[in-house]
């Protein structure tokens, strides 16, 4: 059933333009976000749509909600914690937004309109890869912009602690200054790609071609965590399509393979960023050791650690990771402490910020989720789900760096995916009345 109206039409339009919204930045997105909320709470209001609460998912999110309003009452600082925690309930609000979109409207619409957003930033990557300027700006001081992002963690090492590795050409596009890039095109380019399987299964082509694309894009960024998230997602996705042949997912594997390999030997800044920096590094014990004391990550790790050894029970508090290592620290002055915003590490951030008690509960409630829907995603052919399951997967792998959940850019991303990964079929929608 497909309703049209004034309201539905603005509706549509206010969620084709979030990928662009995102790109334009966080106060942007946050806008776009909110005006979704309030579209969708008068629909649901208007329309009486309030079966959806007695939905388990429903249920088991608002569950979230709630601990991380209890989670305010032993944060360090509450006003740190305040608009990120009650700023949760947007989330929810979008993915009751994006199932409507999904159950009730032409929702294809939007995804070509995402389409069009993300092959207009994908040309725009090859443009920079090839001309080392964008059509966002003429020209990028690369350098600049990557320790941009590291200039606070710089001024509080020792002279010992000094950044050494070479960023060299990082391709940032649209987003300017920050090397973010690979983690935007991770967020939409697997659920594109499903799209592309749904709508062209007679054509695979187009879509393996799209994919092709969009992995080397995240290659050639230079983004090392997300470029491994991005093979694992496929591996995962070719695990998950039945009508693609064996021998045709592992010919296609072996060709990202092979032209991966080919594209890093091509050049000599990815090829020191992806083998070099480790291959040399892990050559003798005392080279790993050395390693793993001076490297940022293993650096800001075990400053994640340290934070949590003190607080492991209910953790320092959401968003306030920067409290105890930054502002605490001055007094304190522990050792292993580092002062940046968050732990770069999904498990360390949620085991500094929460405890264990809070981690369990958040691991806890997107693990029953997934579960729950695991056996309708073993056997649906809907590939926009498979692939959106894909990205929620590799959100959650251990060790590899990652930006902040609770982070607006990455959360917006998440549960973007998060809310196709339900919507997208109607037996997992929560717009479906059972019984």
């Amino acid at each position: 059933m497909e309703i049209t109206n004034k309201k539905h039409q603005l509706f549509i339009i206010i969620l084709s333009i979030l990928p662009l919204s995102i790109i334009i930045g966080s106060t942007i997105s946050l806008i776009n976000v909110l005006l979704v909320n309030l579209i969708i709470l008068v629909i649901l209001i208007e329309e009486r749509k309030f079966f959806i609460l007695k939905n388990i998912t429903t249920k088991m999110l608002f569950i979230l909600f709630l601990y991380l309003i209890l989670n305010l009452l032993i944060s360090l600082n509450f006003e740190y914690s305040m608009a990120r925690n009650l700023g949760f309930i947007r989330l929810i609000l979008l993915f009751f937004a994006i199932n409507y979109l999904f159950y009730y409207l032409k929702w294809k619409t939007v995804i070509k309109v995402w389409m069009i957003v993300i092959s207009i930033l994908l040309v725009d990557v090859y443009i920079e890869i090839y001309t080392r300027s964008n059509l966002a700006i003429d020209q990028i001081n690369y350098n600049k912009a990557d320790l941009r992002e590291y200039a606070s963690v710089l001024t509080l090492f020792n002279s010992e602690y000094i950044l050494k590795e070479e960023y060299g050409n990082r391709i940032v596009s649209f987003f300017k200054d920050e090397p973010v890039v690979g983690a935007y095109l991770l967020g939409f380019s697997f659920l594109l790609f499903g799209y592309l399987l749904n709508t062209y299964k007679n054509k695979k082509l187009i879509s393996i071609l799209f994919l092709l694309l969009s992995v080397f894009a995240v290659l050639m960024t230079g983004e090392r965590s997300n470029t491994i998230k991005f093979f694992i997602g496929i591996f995962v996705i070719f695990i998950f399509l039945d009508h693609i042949k064996f021998k045709t997912k592992l010919f296609f594997l072996a060709l990202f393979f092979f032209l991966s390999i080919l594209i890093v030997n091509q050049s000599s800044y990815l090829k020191n960023r992806y083998i070099n920096q480790f291959y040399d590094n892990f050559t003798s014990q005392e080279k790993f050791i050395k390693f793993s004391e001076k490297n940022i990550y293993f650096v800001i790790y075990k400053s994640g650690l340290e934070v949590f050894k003190k607080y492991p029970i209910f953790g320092v508090g959401n968003k306030n990771y920067r409290v105890e290592t930054c502002e605490n620290n001055i007094k304190k002055a522990n050792k292993h402490y580092l002062c940046t915003t968050h732990p770069h590490q999904i498990y360390l951030e949620l085991l500094s910020e929460h405890g264990i008690v809070g981690t369990t509960i958040l691991i806890s409630i997107f693990f029953i989720l997934l579960f729950k829907i695991i056996k309708q995603i073993l056997i649906s052919r809907n590939y926009i789900q498979i692939c959106s399951f894909a990205y929620v997967l590799v959100t959650f792998i251990p060790i590899l760096p990652s930006g902040s959940f609770f982070g607006d850019f990455n959360s917006t991303l998440f549960w973007i995916n998060f809310s196709i990964m339900f919507a997208s079929h109607k037996n997992t929608n929560i717009f479906t009345k059972i019984g």
